[in-house]
């Protein structure tokens, strides 16, 4: 972790490769950048904590004991197509 006289070069290397006048534009647009970064990942973590709730307590797909016709269904099919086409 840098120290004092470590930052001081560092901070003498941003002014020379920016210029001071683009500094404060600089500054507010990584501020600008991290509140929006901010923002989006809370959105996304509240985002699967309403789809933890919302989702079904068995898996949708998986047959259940109202299926009776379980040995000729192919791996991977879609039981709800299956029951449509023979009704």
């Amino acid at each position: 972790m840098p120290q004092g006289a470590e930052w001081l070069v560092i901070l003498a290397i941003v002014v020379l490769v920016f210029g001071a006048a683009k500094l404060p534009d600089l500054a507010r647009g990584t501020g600008q950048a991290l509140r929006i970064f901010k923002a989006e990942t809370k959105g996304l973590r509240d985002d699967e904590d309403k789809d933890d709730k919302k989702k079904p307590t068995t898996p949708t797909g998986e047959l259940n004991a109202a299926d009776t016709r379980l040995d000729d269904v192919a791996e991977g099919e879609i039981v709800e197509d299956r029951r449509e086409n023979n009704a």
